[in-house]
């Protein structure tokens, strides 16, 4: 089970940081996404992190302001969130799947299990 935590109101420009749990599991042998989703729009990818190794992929548009880590030790996965836009509103979704290839990194349906999402409102 996933539970995804660390949402919360913050002003633009500000930052934070989502985790992402495997509880009751871990998080060995999976690739690891962060999808976004707002009102009224489709879901979205955000970052990615592959298993094997550790390759990961962004989405263009959010280069240089969120990047993806991971705590092996504590099945954790987190997405850092900085200079924040009022665009970047969102229910943030965690997910975990495996024998993704690099390129369906940003496929929702490349994932088999996802966390319940915590929700991201960046205030103007």
């Amino acid at each position: 089970q996933l539970q995804a935590s660390g949402g919360g109101l913050v002003q633009a420009g500000g930052s934070l940081r989502l985790s992402c749990v495997a509880s009751g599991g871990t998080l060995r042998g999976y690739s690891m996404g962060w999808f976004r989703q707002a009102p009224g729009k489709e879901r979205e990818f955000v970052v990615g992190i592959r298993w094997p190794g550790s390759t990961t992929t962004l989405a263009d548009s959010l280069k240089g302001r969120f990047s993806i880590s991971r705590d092996m030790m504590k099945n954790t996965v987190y997405l850092q969130m900085n200079s924040l836009k009022p665009e970047d509103t969102a229910i943030y979704y965690c997910a975990i799947g495996s024998r993704i290839i690099y390129s369906m990194m940003g496929v929702p349906s490349s994932y088999d299990h996802w966390g319940q999402g915590t929700q991201v409102t960046v205030s103007s």
